[in-house]
């Protein structure tokens, strides 16, 4: 094309599932809605205007809501406002593109200078706004369903044909597709055929103003944690793909193992039902009783971020014990504030985790293992490693630099834009 934009002032990113102002820790609300709201907050110090288009769930919404300066949040309705799962989201595909068509309509022509969509329901409506406004579609997959299919937790749902369908479409019609990490690249390549000169690798961020160290005594005495205990932490959406209940019974085995250790130690899980996990939302509580370790699981709801990095700076190590994770931003956020991550040996993990630096992998989900190397990141001269090695690990991730790379993907793809087909 001839028209390559070398400058990039506007750019509209779709998030229709979920969005970046939710809560994260429960319903569809993670990590993915920090990294939109973290990068468009940076792109936005650079210069950029973003506008986030995300599906109204509530009537009592305001149409726009401004998210920090030069960030507007688009509530389009598409659909009942409330009781939709994801599942059923495709159905409202073409009235909340037909919103934004018409969002973009009152602006002048050549209003926005790219399209950046996130999970493959965006890419849909994306994949149109890029042919129908003239502009390049940067994709961020996020999850992909071959991938968790691949690796299903006991007792999940596989994601469905139309899904994966609905992925590989996206991928053939993105100018751009932005990995978390090279694993990821790999698995769109080789499992999506994604042109490979059309892939980049851009790691998320962790905002190192808000998570951070903190004196870990005097944070436990705010969170009512005895400062002399064991915590060893869950944190994030209570669903199979996350597994906590791998950690439940980890620390069954090792009560079982050490049966003293029963009055030092505190498991908070820190989050809310998700996904499957909605259709048991008692499942983990009746767990915790099966297994004879109710007494020491604290069940704590959803938190903001500044209080979440509270939680994690409280805690002897932070569990993720996921079957899969494109990135792992809980493992980040916590070795930022100087806590080791126990982590899965899986997806984007072992790129945010250095094994015995920054914290200790684990391959497999079975009780026994996870108990070996709990028990071993009790041990303090470990520990105090694993510390220090987690703060250094931590430096390699920022938002700024996040937003400075995606930056550089926006103006790559509309160099390399090819025209919509016909």
């Amino acid at each position: 094309m001839e028209d390559i934009r070398d400058d990039v002032r506007r750019v509209a990113m779709i998030s229709l599932h979920t969005s970046p102002l939710d809560q994260p820790g429960t319903g569809d609300a993670g990590g993915m809605n920090v990294y939109v709201i973290e990068l468009a907050r940076r792109l936005a110090r650079q210069g950029v205007e973003i506008d986030i288009f995300t599906r109204a769930t509530s009537s009592a919404l305001p149409p726009q809501v401004s998210a920090g300066d030069g960030i507007c949040v688009h509530h389009v309705p598409a659909g009942p406002f409330e009781g939709l799962t994801k599942a059923e989201l495709p159905a409202q595909l073409c009235v909340f593109a037909r919103e934004v068509m018409r969002a973009e309509a009152v602006q002048p022509v050549g209003h926005y200078d790219a399209v950046h969509s996130h999970y493959w329901l965006s890419g849909q409506v994306g994949a149109l706004a890029r042919d129908r406004w003239g502009v390049p579609l940067v994709h961020s997959m996020h999850t992909m369903a071959k991938v968790k299919n691949g690796a299903l937790a006991a007792g999940d749902t596989p994601e469905p044909t139309a899904r994966i369908i609905g992925e590989e479409q996206v991928v053939a019609a993105a100018d751009m597709l932005i990995a978390n990490t090279d694993l990821e690249a790999k698995q769109l390549i080789n499992l999506y055929d994604a042109d490979a000169g059309r892939v980049e690798v851009v790691h998320p961020g962790v905002d190192l103003g808000v998570f951070r160290p903190m004196d870990r005594l005097a944070t436990r005495r705010e969170l009512g944690l005895p400062e002399d205990a064991h915590v060893l932490l869950f944190a994030g959406r209570i669903q199979p793909l996350k597994a906590p209940d791998v950690l439940l019974r980890a620390v069954a085995v090792m009560l079982e193992r050490s049966p003293g250790l029963r009055a030092r130690l505190v498991v908070p899980i820190v989050g809310g039902p998700s996904g499957t996990g909605l259709e048991r939302p008692e499942s983990l509580a009746a767990l915790a009783r099966e297994l004879g370790i109710a007494d020491v699981v604290r069940f704590v709801p959803p938190v903001t971020q500044p209080e979440l990095a509270r939680w994690y700076a409280a805690a002897t190590a932070v569990a993720v014990p996921s079957y899969n994770e494109s990135f792992g931003l809980v493992a980040a956020e916590a070795q930022a504030t100087g806590t080791p991550v126990v982590a899965a040996a899986v997806g984007g993990l072992t790129t945010v985790v250095r094994d015995r630096h920054s914290g200790l992998l684990v391959d497999g989900h079975a009780p026994d293992r996870w108990a070996d190397a709990l028990f071993r990141v009790l041990d303090e001269d470990l520990r105090v490693r694993l510390e220090a090695g987690a703060l250094e690990q931590a430096r390699e991730f920022s938002w700024e630099a996040t937003a400075s790379r995606t930056l550089d993907v926006y103006r790559r793809a509309g160099a390399l834009m090819r025209e919509p087909a016909l």
